[in-house]
């Protein structure tokens, strides 16, 4: 295991993004990896002490939320970051686990085409989203959040499963355009603005639903169990058997975009 010690808080935000190649490299090749904090370009062992040889698994210690830019497009990660993590955190990841024991800032996973992401805080604006300009957001894998989430979670998203255990900000699953998102706790205005597929499965019923979605009636869906039992490795509520359900009251749209996708909420007493 490699371990990481941010010696001090830096003056500006660091991109971490040249990290993401640590596993194809040696100890001293890390140690003089050159990273941007502002105008300025600083060698990792200036900003981090740095202890073991394993370069496969590495653990981040004293973070904060200025290290953005954790996982950026990696492969095979195994990471953990002890404290905070800035933006962008795990965007455009293709495989292996990235674990933040606090909170994580804007566009955690966005982008990100598979692995797994665990925050066991709370999660910025634009979780699983897109980047401004681009048209496809999450293509793959899984993000759980322990806490809660803010804003346009799963904004343009494509494909892959989004979890979050506590509440969701406004325009949950905003503009989706296929995947799952699957929220435990409230949700706020506008949930499922521009929804064209995908499954947004939620504990609670929403204050409001907007006009464009159709009811359609209670289900007993026999194939939710068996989404429940895919999620029995994780280390989440997801996981216990009382979250289990099958029966839901189901919602379709969005009418005002291509109106495939659904709103299903746990019935009450299921």
């Amino acid at each position: 295991m490699l371990t990481l010690t941010l010696k001090a808080e830096p003056k500006q935000r660091v991109d971490l993004s040249p990290l993401s190649g640590a596993p194809h490299l040696t100890v001293a090749e890390i140690a003089a990896l050159k990273v941007w904090s502002g105008k300025k370009t600083l060698r990792m062992d200036e900003l981090f002490q740095i202890e073991g040889e394993d370069t496969s698994r590495w653990v981040i210690r004293n973070a904060n939320a200025k290290l953005d830019c954790i996982g950026k497009d990696g492969e095979d990660l195994d990471i953990t970051v002890e404290g905070d993590a800035g933006a962008y955190l795990g965007m455009g990841l293709r495989s292996g686990r990235i674990r933040v024991t606090g909170n994580a800032d804007l566009f955690a996973g966005c982008e990100m085409r598979g692995g797994l992401i665990q925050i066991d805080g709370n999660a910025g604006d634009f979780l699983g989203a897109a980047l401004p300009g681009n048209k496809r957001g999450m293509r793959g894998g899984i993000v759980l959040v322990k806490g809660n989430a803010g804003d346009r979670l799963g904004d343009e998203m494509r494909r892959g499963i989004i979890l979050v255990e506590g509440d969701a900000g406004d325009y949950c699953a905003s503009r989706m355009i296929a995947g799952t998102v699957a929220v435990m706790g409230s949700t706020g205005r506008y949930l499922g603005y521009g929804l064209k597929r995908g499954t947004v499965l939620l504990w609670q019923q929403p204050a409001e639903m907007l006009p464009t979605f159709g009811d359609c009636g209670a289900h007993t869906l026999a194939y939710l169990p068996l989404w429940f039992a895919s999620l029995s490795d994780l280390d989440s509520r997801f996981a216990a058997s009382e979250s289990v359900f099958k029966r839901v009251r189901r919602y379709g749209g969005d009418l005002a975009a291509v109106g495939r996708g659904e709103i299903l909420i746990r019935s009450a007493g299921a």
